[in-house]
Order: structure tokens, then C-alpha cells, then sequence
């Protein structure tokens, strides 16, 4: 029996609809064309080159997309690129849309990289605020390719990729490479991409402040809290934004137990403090032993200018005398929404673990609040450092112990702002949006989500 044949137009029909409706699950040499002008693409070598086209009826608008595929082995690499002009000194917004389908780990294989150029094809100079204490010499450094970040996701999949940079002076071109790399069997859709000049973005300025005090002749949790009053009242005459206090400010010197100090959340303390952060107009971070039902926690609360409680976090790590004594410990990292940015908190032996800060940081957080007892500076430092993020400690420390500050520690660790005798107040003002660039890596807080390992467990957030 002879197969009957559709119509050539019925073919051609069916054909566009499975362009229309059907991109995302078509195989790639479907509905394939040739791309825009300007575009091509690339990989590092050819043996590990994926496979690419071009839909001009996909993305998310409908409008193209520029699609990567790699076949199920381990390595593959590739990217679309264009080279667009641009004007040193001048202010630029990039953004694109992607979408992803079987890829473990979409922070570290989907990423997009922009790379300042002169008229020669060669990376210009860095001239934007470069870490200036580390490789030292007279050599000039030279901007690294910029990884725009990965901002929200819509209910269909597409996930907003977007940054604005100063263009260096010396650029006169900038080279956009859409990626898909390391996903066996994986897929990406790009869609939506452009660079256009755009006014220069207002600083996020905040002052964060640190209060030096051991509270000592409060007898008890309520007169310890007191005690704390005249201090936030300096921070707020400065101006604070966010004001941190010491650990446990329920028990200090008490003679008391956790336990027997252990209150709930919200209650006295919480409530006290929430007064004073109404009154003055600011954030404040206390610390305290919470009760809940049978268990003793160490935890740390936010607390907010409207007076409510913004949130909590409870110590995961327990030193020996802590866990010894009762003390449970917490299991989540939450960061928090404030007027000025996002806020996370640890406390005291937490800082001696890079896990902490680093997931903290995972999730959001721009300053790290933190009320700890003691701790050796070095890991302050290098948690500000490693996370590019601000980190204000409050200790009961004295300096002359060459121990903890009640500082605040900017993204290359080093101490912007420094409380040195008792009852002081350390205040440092910064800007969130400030880039931090490094001689050897560029902008590190942007490389951080695309460089950082999976988790080994197979846990990977989206």
C-alpha cells in the first residue's frame, strides 16, 4: 500500500505551528534560522562545541531566541555573541531572559559574560575602585569580564538576567556572550537581550553601627537591656540605619543559666528593644536566650523601626559549654527584607564556619549582623571577604586582647569602622551597590553564584 502524502501547505502549516507552540520541546533543527545580524556563536574548542540555532518565533516575547543544546556527555561549552559600541565613562543596563530545562545547577551553567574592549579587540584598564592593598606593584590591572546577576523568575520558566555597570573608560566596545556550559542533555533559551546606555544609578547608602559595652550591674535580663539605652540613642544621634548589640544580653553576667534566663520571642527583651527602634527610627539587632516550649535556643532577632519584630535567627553552631548545658540548636539561614537592603545574623561561634556567612550570602544578604562573645578577627575578616559582604560585630572583647572587634568589616575584610573603648559606638556609612574590584579577579560578589561549587549532596537550590 502506497503511504498517503499530505499536501505540501498542510506540511508547512503544521510545521509553523510546532514553531509557535511547540519551540520549547522541539528538537533543535526545528524552526532553525539564521540568526540576526551581528550574532554568531562560539566555544572554547571544537570537540566540546554544543549545538545551536536560532527561532524567530520563540523566547519569551516571541520576538527569537537564541537556543544552546548539549548532546548527554560531561564538559560541552559553547555561547552566542555580538559585539556592541559603546562609550567609555557612560552608564549601561544589560539584560535577558533565560530558560533552562535539565540543568543541575543554572547559576554556573547558564550565565551571561560582558567583557570592556578598545577599538583593538583588548581588555582596557581597571579605573573602578580597585582593592589597592593587595598585589601590590606598577602594574596596571585590567577588567575582567562582568557576570550580570540572576534576578527573578516568572511562572513560565523565564529567569531575568540583568546588571548595570559603568563602561571603563577606556571601552569602546563590549562583547556579550550568552552561555551554556557543563549540563549534559541540557537546554537554554535566551531571549530579550540588550545594552543600553542608562543614567547612572543612585548610591544605597546605610550606616551600619557597633556598640562596644558589656553590660555589667544590670542584675537582672530587664536591667541589662536598659543599660543598652543611652548607647542606641549615640548610634541614632549619628544617624545609624542598623545598630548591633552583644550575644546574650539576657544572661551577661548574670550568674544565671541559659535556661533559667531564657524568655520567649516576642517578650520582655524583644519588646523593650522594640520601643527603642520605634523611638529612634532605626533597625536593631539583639541577642538573647529564647525560650520555646522545652528548648533553650541562642538566637538573634531583628527588630524594626515600626517596632515589630522583622525576624529571628537561631545560633546553629554550638561551641562544647553551650551544647553541654541544653542549648538546641537552629537549622535555617534566613535573610531579611528592610528599608535598606537585606539583613542576615549569626552569632559568635558561628563565625569560626564558613557555612554560615557563605549561605547567609546564598540567600541575599548584604550585611551580616553579628553579636558575638569572642571570636579570632582573622575569620571576621575573611568572612566579609570570601562573601563580599558587610559584616558589624558587637563583642565583649577588649582590644587589647588582640581578639574580637566591635567593628564593621567591609567586602575585602578590611575594618572600615572601629569601637575601642567601652562603651562607644562604631559607625561606618556604605554604599550597597558599591562593586569592590580586585587586581586579579574583578568584581567577585558577581562571580561568587557563577564560580561557587554545586553542593556535593545533590541539594543545589534553584
Amino acid at each position: 500500500m502506497t503511504p498517503t502524502r499530505l499536501p505540501a501547505l498542510s506540511v508547512a502549516i503544521a510545521a509553523a505551528l510546532v514553531c509557535v507552540w511547540g519551540l520549547w520541546l522541539a528538537p533543535l533543527s526545528l524552526c532553525a534560522a539564521e540568526a540576526p545580524e551581528g550574532w554568531t556563536t562560539a566555544a572554547p574548542r571544537d570537540e566540546i562545541r554544543p549545538d545551536f540555532a536560532y527561532h524567530p518565533q520563540g523566547g519569551r516575547d516571541g520576538r527569537g531566541s537564541f537556543v544552546i543544546e548539549h548532546a548527554d556527555r560531561e564538559g560541552l561549552d559553547g555561547y552566542w555573541t555580538k559585539t556592541f559600541p559603546v562609550e567609555g565613562g557612560r552608564h549601561y543596563r544589560f539584560e535577558a531572559y533565560r530558560r533552562v530545562r535539565n540543568v543541575a545547577c543554572p547559576r554556573r551553567s547558564a550565565l551571561v559574560r560582558l567583557i570592556w574592549q578598545d577599538a583593538e579587540g583588548r581588555l582596557v584598564d581597571n579605573d573602578r575602585g580597585l582593592v589597592a592593598d593587595h598585589l601590590r606593584g606598577n602594574w596596571k590591572a585590567k577588567v575582567r569580564a562582568e557576570h550580570p546577576l540572576d534576578q527573578s523568575t516568572d511562572e513560565d520558566g523565564w529567569t531575568e538576567v540583568s546588571d548595570t555597570y559603568r563602561a571603563p573608560a577606556g571601552a569602546t566596545q563590549a562583547v556579550v556572550e550568552l552561555h551554556l556550559v557543563w549540563a549534559p542533555a541540557g537546554r537554554i533559551e535566551w531571549s530579550e537581550m540588550s545594552l543600553e546606555p542608562t543614567p547612572p544609578p543612585k548610591p544605597r547608602t546605610v550606616r551600619l553601627a557597633a556598640i562596644h559595652f558589656r553590660p555589667r550591674g544590670g542584675k537582672t535580663p530587664e536591667g541589662n537591656c536598659r543599660l543598652y539605652a543611652p548607647l542606641i540613642a549615640q548610634a541614632a544621634e549619628q544617624e545609624a540605619d542598623l545598630v548591633v548589640l552583644g550575644e546574650a544580653i539576657n544572661y551577661y553576667g548574670l550568674g544565671k543559666t541559659p535556661d533559667e534566663v531564657a524568655e520567649p520571642v516576642p517578650g520582655p527583651s524583644t519588646e523593650y528593644f522594640s520601643g527603642l527602634a520605634k523611638k529612634h527610627d532605626l533597625y536593631i539587632v539583639t541577642c538573647l536566650y529564647e525560650r520555646s516550649g522545652p528548648l533553650v535556643y541562642n538566637a538573634a532577632v531583628l527588630l524594626g523601626p515600626d517596632g515589630r519584630i522583622v525576624g529571628k535567627y537561631r545560633k546553629v553552631t554550638l561551641p562544647r559549654d553551650e551544647a553541654a548545658g541544653g542549648v538546641a540548636p537552629g537549622s535555617d539561614y534566613p535573610v531579611f527584607d528592610t528599608r535598606f537592603g537585606k539583613v542576615g545574623m549569626m552569632i559568635c561561634y558561628d563565625g569560626f564556619f564558613p557555612e554560615v556567612a557563605r549561605e547567609l550570602t546564598n540567600r541575599g544578604a548584604e550585611v551580616i549582623a553579628w553579636p558575638v562573645w569572642g571570636c579570632n578577627p582573622l575569620l571576621a575578616r575573611a568572612r566579609a571577604a570570601e562573601n563580599h559582604v558587610y559584616v558589624v560585630s558587637s563583642t565583649y572583647e577588649d582590644v587589647s586582647r588582640n581578639w574580637m572587634l566591635s567593628a564593621v568589616f567591609d567586602h575585602a575584610g578590611d575594618t572600615i569602622a572601629l569601637a575601642e573603648e567601652w562603651g562607644t559606638v562604631a559607625v561606618a556609612e556604605v554604599d550597597l551597590d558599591r562593586r569592590t574590584h580586585w587586581r586579579s579577579l574583578g568584581d567577585f560578589k558577581a562571580e561568587l553564584p557563577r564560580h561557587r561549587p554545586p553542593a556535593p549532596r545533590g541539594d543545589e537550590p534553584p
